[in-house]
């Protein structure tokens, strides 16, 4: 946890001087109409433009910066609960002042941390009072309601730019992670739950309207023993390089994933069995005559399996089982070939273990 709360000292000192600053301000316009004495006064100033900037050095100088922040949030809690008995309870800057400090503690996120703050801003409160003498004067004159608003303004802002640029952030990070979820990382293919949710929805299609579309599956021939010759990276630059090969003879409306391992899948929208046909064709005589770079005098070679899209497919299982059944009948025939499994022909599902 204390790794998690690092980040709090750099995003709060900021807040923390804004705040406290204005924040006196207030306090001095009160203290000023009560002609109080020199210790109100002092503690004013020192809590506005001396503690936010010693807060700081104190948590740079800790081997837990997040702990000691915690801590500086604990007391400028009952800091302002110290001012609301010396303002003697004048109304709006002791309810100001208290709200805001409460939010702030909600604002970092930290569990429970307002409610922390509790016991030392009733503590703070009391020592007020002993230092008062319980005064209680709470009238509001148009001069604090006017010092009151900029501390209102300022520090609502500030911390709502803090949260929106947070936020922002979160954002960012969550679209990372889905694309992280959506694409395969080694080939920049779409990953396989994506995938098979493409394939779900042409299903739906399919039924609700009649829309055609063709599964192809495909994976590179005698891939182990690539890896066994030349070694796993190697192996990794034929993944890519065939992924590159698909991406660039495919459709834009297509759907092309990494289903696992080196085998790929392909869901061509809209497309018949010829218009499916003549893809894998290109995939496969383009992968037949590619060379790579690294490794000039290395060939391989794919096989492919294409189903079309027909009513006796329940589900996504059903259809990649049918392209699946052509696949291992390319393999069968020969490899580097493309077969197509006809309408018609059952294919068992593989149920899971």
């Amino acid at each position: 946890m204390a790794d998690d709360l690092d980040h709090l000292p750099r995003l709060i000192y900021p807040l923390r001087a804004c705040g406290m600053a204005l924040g006196s301000l207030v306090v001095l316009v009160v203290l000023h109409e009560r002609q109080s004495g020199p210790l109100p006064w002092a503690l004013a100033v020192f809590c506005g433009f001396v503690w936010p900037h010693l807060a700081w050095w104190l948590t740079r100088r800790s081997a837990a910066p997040g702990q000691a922040e915690l801590r500086n949030l604990l007391i400028d809690s009952a800091m302002a609960a110290l001012f609301v008995p010396l303002m003697h309870f004048n109304l709006l800057p002791s309810v100001l002042l208290v709200t805001l400090c409460l939010l702030d503690k909600i604002a970092t996120g930290i569990r429970w941390l307002w409610l922390q703050s509790l016991p030392g801003m009733l503590l703070a409160g009391l020592l007020g009072l002993w230092m008062t003498g319980a005064a209680v004067s709470p009238q509001t004159s148009m001069r604090v309601i006017v010092a009151c608003l900029p501390l209102l303004v300022l520090h609502t802002l500030s911390v709502s730019l803090s949260s929106h640029g947070l936020i922002r952030r979160i954002s960012h990070q969550n679209r990372l992670l889905d694309e992280l979820r959506r694409f395969d990382p080694l080939t920049g293919l779409y990953a396989r739950a994506y995938w098979e949710q493409q394939v779900e929805l042409a299903l739906l299609r399919h039924a609700a309207d009649g829309e055609s579309a063709c599964l192809l599956m495909l994976d590179v021939d005698d891939f182990k023993c690539i890896n066994d010759r030349c070694g796993h990276t190697v192996g990794d630059d034929v993944l890519r390089a065939l992924s590159l090969i698909m991406r660039a003879n495919v459709r834009g409306s297509d759907c092309a994933g990494r289903y696992g391992g080196d085998e790929f899948a392909i869901l061509l929208r809209g497309a018949d069995l010829a218009q499916a046909q003549e893809i894998a064709q290109r995939i496969r005589s383009a992968a037949e005559r590619h060379r790579l770079r690294d490794h000039p005098d290395l060939c391989f070679t794919n096989s492919i399996g294409i189903a079309e899209i027909c009513a006796d497919f329940k589900d996504p299982r059903a259809w990649v089982a049918a392209a699946d059944a052509a696949l291992y009948e390319a393999k069968r025939a020969g490899r580097n070939r493309v077969e197509v499994r006809p309408l018609g022909r059952a294919v068992p599902v593989p149920t899971p273990a």
